[in-house]
């Protein structure tokens, strides 16, 4: 998930990103694990979206959990219509790696997901994830509705003091609407589980945030 043979960490404007394609890129249509249809939403159920760097061991962390339904990596934030994955990583389509999960919010709540997203990286570190630089890789909660704002906001004040305490920056996580999800290509999706040695560079900080535990 490299690619970095030059300095991407500036977002790029919309009049400079790439044009992009009306048509989507082909995916998949059934979840490698979960056998579920990955775009569907049942009745009931709801759609939380989240930038955590590299989206293959994001997507992992999230299908692991009771209550989801399924899980899909895309690219989201940016300008570029129907992006590629090639495109992506050229910085120049503003887009950020992110998994949609689709959940139950009568098995797992969205404060539960929120716990996942701000332990399971470290979300101080801006246009970047470990080794994995550029704008793709940005911390980031796309909310789809204001109790989802809300919750994400609270969960971010609760847990930069932690983050301080242990010795940590400013958290530099973006808290936006959600905005188009373009899926991505059908081999990236499930990536980990059809390649179980595939490449993971994601490491949260070992901070516990209290805002998924009841605080």
């Amino acid at each position: 998930m490299l690619f970095m043979s030059r300095d991407k960490s500036e977002m790029i404007s919309a009049e400079n990103a790439l044009p992009g394609r009306d048509q989507a890129v082909p995916t998949e249509k059934m979840h490698f694990v979960l056998e579920t249809p990955i775009k569907d939403v049942p009745e009931g159920h709801a759609v939380a979206v989240f930038g955590m760097g590299c989206f293959w061991g994001v997507e992992r962390m999230f299908w692991k959990l009771d209550g989801v339904t399924t899980t899909a990596v895309g690219y989201a934030g940016g300008y570029t219509p129907n992006p590629t994955y090639e495109e992506v990583c050229t910085g120049k389509t503003g887009h950020n790696e992110v998994v949609r999960v689709v959940y139950d919010p009568a098995k797992i709540s969205y404060d539960a997901l929120l716990q996942v997203f701000w332990e399971g990286h470290d979300p101080t570190q801006g246009m970047r994830q470990g080794n994995d630089a550029g704008t793709q890789y940005r911390s980031g909660i796309y909310v789809m509705d204001a109790a989802q704002r809300a919750a994400a906001a609270q969960s971010k004040t609760a847990f930069q003091p932690r983050l301080t305490d242990a010795g940590y920056g400013t958290i530099t996580s973006e808290i936006v609407d959600a905005p188009t999800f373009y899926y991505a290509e059908g081999y990236h999706q499930q990536y980990l589980a059809k390649n179980p040695n595939g490449y993971c560079g994601i490491g949260g900080t070992g901070v516990t945030c209290p805002i998924g535990v009841g605080a």
